[in-house]
């Protein structure tokens, strides 16, 4: 995977597609929409490729070393509500949410 900072370059084209692997080893292709900082972690929010998505995905972007990072389900309610405020606040305007 590209280094966080080519990834950034990446994700600025708006569509931008990430294929990612669930838990029982199925591939899901996700559009990307934004990175927010929270709390001194980084964290993706992607909504699936699929016409009929109405909920985003939040990921916690852990780097692996320099070149590699891995996206990982956060368990904490609490973040999850705060990184989803947060991101509704930014995209106010722009996107309605429920």
């Amino acid at each position: 995977m590209a280094n966080n900072e080519e990834m950034m370059q990446d994700f600025e084209n708006e569509g931008t597609l990430i294929t990612l692997t669930d838990d029982e080893g199925n591939e899901v292709e996700f559009e990307f929409l934004d990175v927010i900082e929270y709390d001194g972690d980084e964290y993706i929010v992607l909504i699936e490729n699929d016409e009929d998505a109405d909920e985003v995905v939040i990921l916690k972007i852990n780097a692996l070393d320099e070149e590699t990072e891995e996206y990982v389900s956060i368990d904490d309610d609490e973040i999850l509500e705060t990184v989803f405020d947060m991101f509704k606040k930014k995209y106010e305007g722009d996107i309605e949410f429920e």
